[in-house]
């Protein structure tokens, strides 16, 4: 097993998969994807994967990553990101698409989701991870700083200041909200890395069984409502209602 941490948030990548199509391989989408850890790891199982992503660099990190890697059919990288997603995507192509580590910094999350909504066939699953905002504000609750902590603790996702505040915080209830705004259903919604990230790392790297024995309490909290709130990750899984008609706010699209 490698860093708790990074297993956590595999496992997450795992678990919506396995909530999107089973055993089925899948046209995935990963929005903001970087250099492509997660994209690769499902290229191999044999799921057809495109990363969107801003960064160059990440992507030809990804081609070397997927070269590396002995790819029997390549992950496609396409420099871009959610504002101009159907540009680049055709609509209603994508079983699943990952949205993690996005919401928390584009200007408004809503627009992105209804992008999001637009490149899922009907019935399609998306899994959002976003930052929790319990996590921050207990973090800095115990760092000693409370002015920072009142600070957080009185905000919501919707009258965030990006500029001033830094990445957007979230609480379950406004990431399933506007979820159901956009015509999705959410089907599950997890904590993840609810102590992994509060365990000194000696403990875990010098103690015998802690990395597993950790990574174990981790799946049996991260549904557990009296822990998920205190994630450092909120993840939710929402499936695209069957009658949601996926519309090109650009005005075109393109066909990778």
């Amino acid at each position: 097993m490698g860093p708790v941490r990074s297993e956590l948030m595999w496992q997450a990548v795992a678990d919506a998969v396995t909530m999107a199509g089973g055993s089925s391989l899948l046209d995935v989408l990963d929005l903001g994807g970087g250099t492509g850890g997660d994209a690769v790891r499902l290229a191999q199982s044999g799921h057809r994967v495109t990363v969107v992503d801003p960064s160059p660099d990440a992507l030809a990190s990804l081609h070397r990553r997927g070269v590396e890697a002995g790819l029997a059919v390549p992950v496609t990288g396409v420099q871009g990101d959610a504002s101009d997603l159907p540009a680049h995507v055709a609509p209603a192509s994508f079983d699943l698409v990952m949205c993690h580590g996005v919401l928390e910094h584009v200007d408004d999350p809503g627009e992105a989701l209804d992008t999001v909504a637009t490149v899922l066939r009907p019935g399609g699953h998306v899994s959002v991870m976003v930052a929790g905002r319990n996590a921050a504000v207990a973090a800095r609750a115990l760092a000693g700083d409370f002015v920072t902590a009142q600070t957080l603790l009185g905000r919501t996702a919707a009258d965030w200041d990006l500029r001033a505040m830094g990445p957007r915080r979230f609480v379950v209830a406004e990431v399933e909200e506007l979820l159901v705004e956009r015509g999705f259903q959410p089907v599950e919604s997890s904590g993840v890395r609810v102590f992994a990230d509060l365990v000194p790392s000696a403990i875990v790297d010098t103690e015998p069984g802690a990395r597993e024995e950790l990574f174990a309490l981790e799946r049996i909290l991260r549904t557990s409502s009296d822990f998920t709130g205190f994630s450092a990750g909120l993840h939710t899984i929402a499936r695209l209602d069957l009658n949601s008609a996926p519309s090109d706010p650009g005005g075109n699209s393109a066909t990778l």
